[in-house]
């Protein structure tokens, strides 16, 4: 499975600019109006490196995530477009629609429908319950916020097809044959690879990598890198990974069509004709889950 985790560089190369921009102004003699507006500038300069500009979405539970995908609080977090996290709107993205209560639309039936469908010997069959799903998406109130209810319902149905597929019914809470995989990106400085730990596929989307352990820990509040296995062994923590992989790669993608999420979680090896029976099978899933749900599954289906 492919997961990528971006690192925010932009806004810290702007801010750069600007400073540069406001020095060379200032060698050339400027008016006392001018000092006054340079100073104002740098002030506003300043204030935009503070914390947010190290930040990204997958924020902790008391931070929002910003329409520009920054952690923080105030409006300009919080406010209008707000992604993740506390919410004014409690609309994410949506632009005020609070959309449809997740709780609503995930029913003990719709959810147990999916898991009985799994073998009874089945580890993942006790370990993932609906109310561990539904107190982690309380702490994701932009999951499943869209520009109006069929569209938060399809995101709905969208984030469990791909589960369905990853997890064979929420049967596995481990990747098959994972341990004998290695998931770990040795470039990566930011978050290392721990001695004798593995990082392949576990929870609901197999989260995999030590580049999403890491962070994804640190937003939900474990040690990802230290501690991978209890991803696996906290049902409430495997579905916030999974939420925190999907409100960083995929929730954005969700107005391009069904497709557009299978590129994101899985496109390297399933789209493009690469893996046609995966695309199907999520296909298939995710219009099932939306026939439940009274809607109608949308366009562009394929990656």
């Amino acid at each position: 499975m492919y997961y990528h985790y971006c690192q925010v560089s932009a806004r810290t190369t702007t801010i750069r600019t600007q400073t540069q921009a406001i020095s060379s102004i200032m060698a050339n003699s400027p008016t006392p109006t001018m000092l006054a507006l340079l100073a104002l500038g740098l002030t506003l300069i300043l204030s935009a490196a503070g914390p947010a500009a190290a930040q990204n979405c997958g924020c902790q539970s008391n931070l929002c995530c910003s329409k520009h995908g920054y952690c923080g609080t105030g409006n300009d977090y919080c406010g209008e477009g707000c992604r993740e996290g506390p919410c004014y709107n409690k609309g994410g993205s949506s632009g005020g629609n609070t959309g449809v209560p997740v709780e609503s639309v995930v029913t003990e039936q719709f959810f147990n429908g999916i898991k009985n469908q799994a073998p009874n010997n089945c580890v993942g069959k006790s370990f993932y319950t609906r109310q561990s799903f539904i107190n982690a998406a309380r702490s994701y109130s932009g999951f499943a916020k869209g520009r109006s209810n069929d569209d938060s319902k399809r995101e709905i149905a969208a984030f469990f097809a791909h589960i369905t597929h990853e997890t064979g019914h929420m049967c596995y809470t481990e990747e098959i044959n994972g341990a004998s995989r290695d998931y770990c990106d040795r470039n990566n400085k930011q978050w290392p690879c721990q001695p004798g730990k593995a990082y392949f596929g576990r929870g609901p989307i197999q989260i995999s990598w030590n580049y999403n352990y890491g962070p994804a820990g640190q937003a939900i509040g474990f040690d990802g890198l230290r501690n991978p296995e209890r991803v696996s062994q906290d049902p409430t923590i495997a579905f916030k990974t999974a939420l925190w992989f999907w409100m960083n790669n995929v929730h954005q993608v969700m107005p391009q069509g069904f497709g557009a999420t299978i590129r994101a979680i899985n496109g390297n090896l399933e789209c493009n004709g690469k893996n046609p029976g995966a695309v199907n099978a999520r296909i298939n899933y995710y219009k099932d889950y939306c026939r439940q749900f009274g809607v109608d599954p949308g366009g562009n289906l394929y990656c």
